[in-house]
Formats: C-alpha cells, sequence, structure tokens
C-alpha cells in the first residue's frame, strides 16, 4: 500500500513539474513574440518604423549626436560600441534607447521621425 501511495506521489509531482515547465515555456514565448508587437504601439515608434530610412543622413546624424560617445574607433569612448547594435538590440529597443535616454550618462534626444528612421539605417550598417 505504501508503495502504492509513493507512485501516486511521484505522478502527481510529475505532472505539477509538467504543467509549470508548459506554463513557464508559455511565458517566455510571449516575453519574445508578443511583448514586442505591444511596445510598437507608441505611435512615435510606428510612425518611424515605417519611414524609409537615409544611409547618408543617418550617417550625418550619427557623426554630430553620437560618435563622441560612441566611436568605436578609439578605447576612450564613454558610451558602449554600437558595431553590431542592431544584432543586439531590436529597432523598438534602438528607438527608446534613443529617445528615452535610459542609461545614464546617454542623453535623452528627440530626433524627427524621419531623423530617428534614417539613424537606424545607418546602425544596420555597423
Amino acid at each position: 500500500m505504501d508503495n502504492q501511495l509513493a507512485i501516486t506521489e511521484i505522478d502527481v509531482l510529475m505532472k505539477r513539474a509538467a504543467i509549470t515547465t508548459l506554463a513557464l515555456m508559455v511565458l517566455i514565448l510571449g516575453w519574445i513574440f508578443v511583448l514586442p508587437k505591444l511596445q510598437v504601439s507608441d505611435p512615435y515608434v510606428e510612425n518611424v518604423l515605417s519611414l524609409k530610412g537615409d544611409f547618408v543622413r543617418g550617417q550625418a546624424i550619427f557623426l554630430y549626436n553620437c560618435a563622441g560617445c560612441h566611436a568605436w574607433q578609439t578605447d576612450s569612448q564613454v558610451g558602449p560600441s554600437l558595431q553590431d547594435v542592431s544584432q543586439r538590440k531590436s529597432e523598438v529597443g534602438i528607438i527608446q534607447q534613443v529617445t528615452g535616454g535610459n542609461t545614464p550618462p546617454m542623453p535623452k534626444f528627440q530626433p524627427s521621425p524621419q531623423e530617428m528612421a534614417d539613424l537606424l539605417n545607418y546602425l544596420e550598417t555597423l
């Protein structure tokens, strides 16, 4: 009888573990696929993402506003390297970083939607 009780308890524990694992997987998939779509609901972000960026204008914006802290040619940069930034951050994440200045000492920038689209276009090439 004790043996049968132990088997029942193991079955219950295994079912709970399976349900917990499934719930965790659903949560992770939601975080990966749903959260970025919710972040795009910002009208400014939607406007930026609907525009075609210009590389040359984006490069000029970068050189004027960003290169002083993010110049990848020197070791004395204030901010992190932006080389391959488009592979590390989503477009929405980059827009939020630029406009929010979420990591001091980075200031908040307020580029027009077209300027932000141009900058995104340039950053994709780094």
